[in-house]
């Protein structure tokens, strides 16, 4: 006798959860999220919370040293995981320097990452960077060094952060070094004039790289 009540009632109940589930907000970057180890991007507005590497890891023997160029400003590290920040001086606007550190077996591989930046950047035509990506490997001392070069528009955008105004005629000069027990990422950008203008400045902090504790 009541067996159509029910039958509604359980319909009614089934597309109730249906909808709740299809309700439930969805975590940041769901979907598109930041690849692991990734160095951030951005860190304003909801960007994904990385933690901060261990106390003490980087340091000592497990840490990198190198020479700051000439003219380069020190700037007090935004993040954590920002071992150094500079702000590079040029005639065609300041660039901006970084060098990341993630902690013990943190941070990926280099070629990954290198691929990562480029992925940050498109070509005039709106194309991908794709093969215009350039790379080389070094040595600077026994230390494995993987330079990146990118050249074009940048947009940013990366691991689901928004990306923000389209910047033209950007230039990335980048470094992966391997570090004792994890890979330090120096990643300079600004605009193409002005880094290229401190490519051997860049280079040659570089080539400066040593094991040791970072003063």
């Amino acid at each position: 006798m009541h067996s159509k009540p029910i039958l509604v009632v359980s319909i009614v109940m089934t597309l109730l959860a249906v909808v709740l589930v299809g309700a439930q907000p969805r975590s940041f970057g769901q979907g598109k999220p930041l690849p692991p180890g990734h160095p951030p991007v951005g860190g304003q507005g909801g960007s994904p919370q990385i933690p901060a590497p261990p106390p003490g890891s980087g340091s000592s023997g497990q840490g990198l040293t190198w020479t700051t160029p000439p003219g380069w400003t020190a700037e007090t590290p935004a993040s954590a995981m920002r071992r150094a920040q500079y702000r590079i001086p040029g005639s065609a606007g300041p660039g901006e320097c970084v060098v990341f550190y993630f902690g013990p077996g943190e941070g990926g591989d280099a070629q990954s990452n290198a691929a990562r930046w480029a992925g940050q950047f498109k070509r005039p035509d709106g194309k991908p960077i794709g093969s215009a990506l350039k790379t080389r490997e070094i040595k600077v001392g026994d230390i494995a060094v993987l330079m990146v070069e990118v050249t074009g528009t940048y947009v940013g955008g990366m691991g689901g952060t928004p990306s923000g105004p389209e910047r033209p005629n950007q230039m990335l000069l980048g470094a992966i070094a391997k570090g004792p027990d994890a890979n330090w990422f120096f990643r300079a950008t600004g605009p193409k004039a002005t880094m290229e203008a401190q490519r051997s400045a860049f280079e040659g902090m570089i080539r400066s790289l040593k094991r040791g504790q970072r003063l």
